[in-house]
């Protein structure tokens, strides 16, 4: 199949904006809970009633202080309750919000505030006012910085609510009410695999047209009465989007600036679902196996894991032997409630995109009873274009079309994207035209599930001339829970090989294990041999030609302060390629 469309859930009218969905909660649920706000260790319920005039408050502020429709906002901040809340402030003011990392360095953040334009700037903390403060030279735009924290400066929420206590709510309201649906509603920052970061366009009707489609994908966990915990940056699209679509469906919304706290959170707020990266998951599975075996019970998680993936293999076969029943019965009395019992007990279900999903996670996590819906989608198209649902679910695929959606293959296999999500084009660049073009590689399905291959800039082309899409590879040698992250390798060389990094927490039970000391881990024979087994399982569906003949562990993982991870943890392979240049030259010269 060479296209595949969904009709639209309803177009967005003209004089819609994001901050409608505020004020029509407020007015109609006023004393349903919007958002649970952890203060002092302590989850507070905080009612549409209370963040509509929160909003309000700090939009006057912004008005006072002069921001303009139009005018550029930047954001840099952890994933908190503040965040969202001048997110819809910045929009009701008329306008623009430009989300910033907050791992930013000083000279990507002196790059998106330059590039966009931002006349000013809201901060977390002390230590990034100093950042902005160390490259606000360069920017001449820049003319206000606010601080949500405390700390050199007054508490932002508290300094605008008193700058626009004399402006009056009529006044913020017809600013408000203002702003249509073609207007620029965020410049978001795309994550610079390669080269500059480019300030995607996304107006008001885009954002409005993948909540819509979202909610229509899951009407069974975006309703009210439902919760869930981000803890994802809300600085990526992905994140941000299902945030704003618990705000458009009164789904209870909690936020979590610090991952490290997360199992205690989870127990705590206990999420209906919760979205994440795939490495988030793939963790959790490292953890739940490793500790088992330190339990001495990975015999029975083992077992139990095979169980879950045979079981989530037969409901795609439409029929469960009723052996496979009971085996599926008792390992979830025995390992899979205690699994469940880690996001909180109240999880059905996760949203995963950023990047591939291993096949043999999603159908473990299918087989403990929390499905993992896969999605796909680029900051250019406001998030998920396509995902898999309750009621259409195809492992190894990333799903069908949202509504309003249209995904096309090119004669060349790249996938070209349509509909009313889909980014006009870049800020100070260039347009995307009536198809956007991907430069990802992929194909469809009779039933319209979109699979993606690869990407057309990383596609290897040995010596030989073969061509080699790695992400497959890396795909299923990821699988492996001694595998953090690999790198495929061998462009105009004469075969592939692979980087491979270790899962540092399954790594060191391993080792521990067989009294293997960590130093020596890397370069160990028992561990060459067991990544052998993983490399050899990884290399199975393709050709000898295509097929990763050595591979080198590294003695770190990539990560974002290296520059070799985007805060997505996507790789930047450009630079992995640079920083270990002598390695991989050295896999060739063995």
């Amino acid at each position: 199949m060479r296209e595949y469309g969904v009709p639209a859930v309803g177009a967005v009218a003209d004089d819609e904006s994001l901050t409608d969905m505020v004020w029509a909660n407020a007015e109609r649920f006023a004393d349903a809970v919007a958002f649970r706000r952890r203060v002092d260790g302590t989850w507070l319920d905080v009612t549409t009633r209370e963040f509509a005039s929160q909003v309000l408050a700090v939009a006057k502020g912004l008005i006072a202080a002069g921001v303009g429709p139009g005018d550029r906002v930047a954001l840099v901040s952890r994933t908190r309750y503040e965040w969202t809340l001048l997110d819809f402030a910045v929009w009701a003011a008329g306008g623009v919000t430009v989300p910033v990392y907050e791992t930013s360095s000083a000279e990507q953040l002196a790059w998106v505030l330059a590039d966009s334009g931002a006349r000013a700037v809201v901060v977390e903390d002390d230590g990034h006012r100093r950042t902005v403060e160390s490259v606000v030279d360069r920017l001449g735009e820049v003319v206000r910085i606010w601080q949500i924290e405390p700390g050199g400066a007054a508490p932002a929420l508290d300094e605008l609510t008193a700058l626009g206590a004399e402006v009056a709510d009529a006044d913020a309201h017809r600013r408000r009410r203002s702003v249509g649906s073609a207007d620029l509603a965020t410049l978001v920052y795309t994550s610079g695999t390669t080269g500059r970061p480019k300030g995607v366009e996304l107006t008001h009707a885009n954002l409005l047209a993948e909540l819509r489609a979202d909610i229509a994908a899951f009407p069974e966990l975006l309703r009210p009465g439902n919760s869930m915990l981000v803890f994802l940056p809300l600085a990526h699209v992905f994140a941000r989007a299902i945030s704003l679509c618990c705000v458009y469906a009164r789904t209870t919304l909690g936020h979590l600036p610090d991952v490290s706290t997360l199992v205690a959170d989870l127990a705590g707020f206990r999420p209906t679902f919760v979205v994440a990266v795939p490495r988030v998951f793939e963790k959790v599975y490292n953890s739940a196996r490793a500790t088992a075996a330190a339990a001495g019970r990975g015999r029975v998680f083992e077992l139990a894991e095979d169980v879950a993936v045979r079981y989530s293999q037969a409901l795609d076969s439409g029929t469960v032997p009723l052996g496979l029943r009971a085996q599926h019965l008792a390992a979830s009395r025995a390992v899979y409630s205690r699994l469940r019992g880690v996001l909180g007990g109240r999880c059905v279900a996760a949203i995963s995109g950023g990047a591939p999903l291993g096949e043999r996670i999603a159908h473990f996590f299918r087989g403990i009873g929390v499905p993992v819906y896969e999605g796909y989608g680029l900051t250019e198209t406001a998030a998920a274009i396509c995902v898999n649902t309750r009621s259409a679910f195809r492992v190894g695929t990333v799903g069908r079309p949202v509504a309003g959606a249209t995904v096309r293959i090119a004669d060349d296999g790249e996938v070209l994207l349509g509909g009313p999500m889909v980014s006009a084009g870049y800020w100070r660049g260039a347009r995307t035209g009536d198809w956007f073009a991907t430069g990802d590689l992929g194909s469809l399905d009779a039933d319209g599930y979109l699979r993606i291959t690869g990407r057309k800039k990383e596609l290897i082309v040995t010596a030989g001339g073969k061509n080699v899409a790695p992400a497959g590879l890396e795909d299923r040698l990821r699988r492996h829970p001694l595998v953090s992250q690999c790198l495929v390798v061998g462009d105009r060389r004469p075969f592939i090989a692979a980087l491979v990094t270790l899962d540092p927490e399954f790594a060191g039970a391993w080792a521990a294990e067989r009294g293997i000391s960590p130093d020596a881990l890397p370069a160990h024979p028992a561990l060459r041999a067991e990544l052998r087994k993983a490399v050899d399982e990884a290399n199975a569906p393709v050709s000898k030609a295509e097929s990763i003949r050595e591979f080198t562990v590294l003695p770190r993982d990539f990560t974002e302060e290296a520059g070799e991870v985007t805060p997505s943890l996507k790789l930047r392979r450009d630079t992995i390629l640079k920083t270990w240049a002598e390695t991989v030259s050295a896999i060739y010269e063995r």
